[in-house]
């Protein structure tokens, strides 16, 4: 009936491409090109603010935190002069806080090992601490968004550690971030019993969360912070209403599968570096014979990226940086061999519409498990990125837009009188 009726299922058609429901200028994705009248699939690119990412990330210098910097750009469409970056990341430090009693009172209360639930109720009680919770004006929204981007990497590792007190009988840590230091740095110092991390730690940190920062306004979490905005409802239920599409494990949650399957096949393959053994093991996924045996080789294929995610791109080359430190160059030979069979097997065994290649996914579970961050906490880094990509296309829609998103469907529903 969806061809029938030419419904776009998934508000896709049959090549993949979403239907075009708005405009924004905060971002774009690549994935092909139009060549002598033909569109032609390329590597994907992902430009934030008419920047490329890989540019942005490569101007940083190789000690320099990255975060503040691209997550001023993408709120306020122009890069921070110094005079004004130094003013930024003041005020990120100085609302990046809790209301008094707010750990006790709200985040201890009933802990959960879902931190994205956590994070849901304690985004929503925030609103009762602000005297202007439902002034949705362009101004106010933009200081309760930049007030949440502070609070996300508190609300999530305090989350954690009150569910790892409650549910796993540890020892309570609470570290209050510190005023001079960055939002990756912060989160290592907050999530670490000791406070203690590497340049290199949180230079990888910092550079996951710039390349999850933001991936255009079609992803399920951000057109949910579009609708919502839509409505004229408040700051609060909006991001909390994109923190609960971003928990589905068809969003946010991929990299946690990738880990998954990762420790599988390490359960079922002697020697990482045998490329023929790893393909054999491939194979047995692809025909639904291995791990949870739907068929898929998680972290490798992207619903619009096809020759090459451009995240991913550069994510590599951290990511190979931090095993060598590690001394986890093993399990990166293990990642190595898969990103380059996987794409040979799944030809081998479907037909292929466009190209498939490994997707930022793939890695960041790894660098994730290197950094020592629980996997209750995967979800929850996606958030902590992404809550500025949020914030940006929610003062886009508040700025461009009255009209309330309210999409048609056709009912096909059986008269019965």
């Amino acid at each position: 009936m969806y061809e029938e009726y030419g419904v776009k299922k998934g508000l896709r058609d049959e090549n993949g491409n979403g239907v075009l429901s708005g405009l924004t200028n905060i971002s774009d994705i690549i994935s092909a090109e139009v060549i002598d009248g033909k569109k032609v699939s390329c590597h994907g690119q992902l430009w934030y603010r008419g920047y490329r990412v890989e540019d942005l990330i490569n101007s940083l210098g190789p000690e320099e935190m990255g975060y503040e910097k691209i997550a001023y750009l993408l709120l306020m469409g122009e890069m921070p002069e110094e005079e004004e970056l130094a003013e930024f990341k003041r005020v990120l430090a100085e609302v990046r806080t809790l209301p008094s009693n707010f750990t006790r009172d709200v985040i201890m209360k009933a802990p959960s090992k879902d931190i994205m639930n956590s994070m849901i109720r304690s985004i929503l009680t925030l609103a009762s601490y602000d005297d202007k919770a439902n002034d949705s004006s362009v101004s106010n929204s933009l200081r309760q968004c930049i007030q949440l981007i502070s609070e996300f990497p508190l609300l999530a590792i305090y989350g954690y550690h009150a569910y790892n007190y409650n549910d796993n009988f540890q020892s309570m840590i609470i570290h209050r971030p510190d005023p001079e230091l960055s939002t990756a740095e912060n989160f290592l110092l907050m999530l670490r019993p000791d406070k203690k991390y590497t340049v290199t730690e949180a230079k990888v940190l910092d550079t996951a969360l710039i390349l999850h920062m933001e991936h255009g306004g079609g992803n399920n979490s951000t057109f949910t912070t579009r609708v919502i905005t839509s409505s004229g409802s408040d700051t609060y239920s909006t991001i909390a209403a994109a923190m609960s599409s971003l928990k589905g494990p068809k969003h946010g949650g991929a990299n946690i599968k990738v880990m998954e399957m990762m420790e599988d096949i390490r359960a079922h393959i002697s020697d990482f570096s045998d490329k023929e053994e790893v393909k054999k093991y491939l194979e047995r996924l692809v025909r639904k014979e291995a791990f949870d045996k739907k068929g898929l080789i998680y972290g490798m294929g992207h619903a619009v990226y096809s020759l090459s995610d451009p995240r991913e791109r550069v994510f590599r080359y951290y990511v190979e940086k931090l095993a060598h430190e590690k001394g986890r160059e093993e399990d990166l030979q293990l990642y190595l061999n898969i990103e380059e069979l996987a794409p040979i097997v799944i030809a081998e065994h479907r037909k292929i519409y466009k190209g498939v290649s490994p997707n930022v996914d793939f890695y960041s579970g790894f660098v994730y498990e290197m950094l020592d961050i629980p996997q209750e906490l995967y979800t929850a880094m996606f958030a902590i990125a992404r809550i500025v990509g949020w914030s940006a296309h929610r003062i886009e829609e508040l700025i461009c837009t009255d009209k309330i998103i309210r999409p048609a469907y056709m009912s096909v529903m059986e008269r019965r009188s």
